[in-house]
Parts: structure tokens; sequence; C-alpha cells
């Protein structure tokens, strides 16, 4: 790719990148051009579909999520690396509003631009899980991909504005209802007049 191609591409995927962060992943891909100062024209020959846009956004943070995994599994307890994963994926996944269902979506097809990089983090989740349950930390009744459901459900309940002031509380008690008694935290001094 020519020099000022790339530049192009890259200043699209910083607009983009503003303009989903603003809007969401139905944001208008004529807004995303008119704001890059490009034609809609130039933004389709980069990204031919919606998809293509996203998935070249969303990759890069996906394989991050990959990463961190690494680094998780290699300086945490099993159920503190899960739990604080869990907690980093919807975190990111408030980054951009409706960007869970189109994960959801691309993970079940693999002809989608976005599936392998939404099946990388999930294989990423699913190793700390595994790990987790290896340890005893983590009950044994849930795997992967019901990990991957209920991080999503979790971020599509942030997604919504009367639900997003509870989602910590809901991740909370989502949390305390995968670990185990051995992993859960020691409770403090009983307080009988509560």
């Amino acid at each position: 790719m020519r020099a000022d191609a790339t530049k192009n591409r890259e200043h699209l995927l910083a607009v983009a990148g503003a303009v989903i962060t603003e809007q969401g992943v139905d944001a208008s891909l004529r807004d995303i051009a008119r704001r890059a100062d490009v034609g809609l024209a130039t933004l389709f020959r980069h990204f031919p579909t919606r998809e293509a846009l996203l998935e070249c956004l969303l990759h890069a943070r996906f394989d991050e999520m990959a990463a961190r995994a690494d680094e998780l599994e290699a300086s945490s307890s099993p159920a503190d690396a899960l739990v604080s994963w869990l907690h980093e994926f919807l975190s990111y996944t408030h980054s951009y509003h409706g960007v869970v269902a189109s994960m959801m979506a691309a993970i079940q097809d693999p002809q989608s631009a976005l599936h392998a990089s939404c099946v990388t983090m999930r294989a990423a989740g699913t190793r700390l899980l595994t790990r987790a349950q290896s340890a005893g930390a983590v009950r044994t009744d849930i795997d992967g991909t019901d990990l991957f459901a209920l991080a999503g459900s979790l971020a599509w309940l942030g997604d919504q504005p009367s639900m997003a002031p509870r989602v910590d509380h809901l991740v909370s008690i989502v949390v305390e209802a995968l670990l185990t008694t051995s992993a859960k935290p020691a409770a403090g001094p009983s307080n009988p007049g509560s």
C-alpha cells in the first residue's frame, strides 16, 4: 500500500473510532466519511463493509485482550486472573455502544470479518476459566461459550441506559456465583445488627 493510502486508512480508522465511540457501532458511515473529510467511495475503498471497518478497529483491541489474558495468567492467581480479565472485557465493550451484538453474531459466523478476532478473545477467556476450574476456584459446570455469553449479557446490560448504573452490582453477583467457596474472599466480621 502506498504511503498516502496508508495515511488515509489510518486517518479513517482514527475518525471512525471517535465517531463510533460517540454514536455506537451503528454510526452512519456517511458521517464517518464526512468527518474524515473524504468521500464515501474512499471509505468503501478501504473498508468495503461496516463489518470490515469494525474488524480493523476491534482486531487490535481483541488481540490486546488475548495478550492481557497471558499476562494475568502469569502474574495472578487463577481466580483473580479470570475476574480481572472479565472486568477488563466489560470495560472495553463500553467503549463502543452496541459492539456486543456484533461480537455475538460474528462468533457464530465463520464468514464474518470479526469471527477470528472474537474466537481468539473467547479462547483467551476460556483458557483463564479452565485454569481457574483446574485450581478449584471456579465452578466446573460452565465452559468458555457460557462465559462469553455471560460477559456479553452483562455488556449488553451496560448499553441499556436504565440498567447501566446496576451493571457493577450485577457483575459482582455473577462473579460471586462463578467462584467456588474456597476462592471467595473471607467474609468480614459479622454484624448481626445490620
